[in-house]
């Protein structure tokens, strides 16, 4: 896997070994960085069941100032961890060991200006973190990856890749 764009553009990152991480495609994460490019210089991002942490070391990569990078897997973290090191490190990228649901409860709301989640497609946890955001937008863009056949409230705006899809939510302005 590779950066895509930004200071790091052509660096390689790693996946977590074994088959428990699907890490986001690179037509998909080219896609989701489209999308979001313009909000990136400066913002507060969050990278929710972040497993290689490529979205948000995409983020990073393209001028955000800080990335929190929430993941249960110690040996996801360790990945992220060695990711970070490999591309010279970011002094405001925060590793958090956490389940995303009991991460995000705690948020109030704006406290992020762009949230990624790419939880597994066989969990509720896209749902309820989707319900979770509506009920406490906890950042302005909240996009999640989740299984095309997944249907999502139409507030968000879909977008599908084969059986992969990203929905993004705006937070009212």
């Amino acid at each position: 896997m590779r950066i895509i764009s930004g200071k790091w553009r052509g660096r390689r990152i790693d996946a977590p070994e074994g088959g428990a991480v699907r890490p986001t495609g690179d037509r998909v994460r080219e896609s989701w960085m489209s999308i979001v490019h313009q909000l990136l210089p400066d913002a507060r991002v969050l990278d929710l069941c972040a497993g290689s942490g490529a979205l948000g070391l995409e983020a990073l990569s393209r001028g955000a100032a800080r990335c929190d990078f929430v993941e249960q897997s110690p040996a996801s973290l360790t990945t992220i961890s060695t990711n970070l090191k490999l591309l010279g490190g970011h002094p405001h990228a925060h590793m958090h060991r956490e389940d995303a649901l009991r991460f995000v409860e705690r948020l109030a709301p704006g406290a992020y200006d762009i949230a990624f989640a790419d939880p597994p497609y066989a969990s509720d946890t896209v749902r309820q973190l989707v319900e979770r955001w509506m009920a406490v937008p906890f950042a302005d863009v909240f996009g999640i990856e989740h299984s095309s056949s997944v249907v999502l409230p139409a507030i968000g705006e879909t977008r599908r890749y084969g059986s992969t899809a990203l929905t993004f939510f705006r937070a009212p302005s």
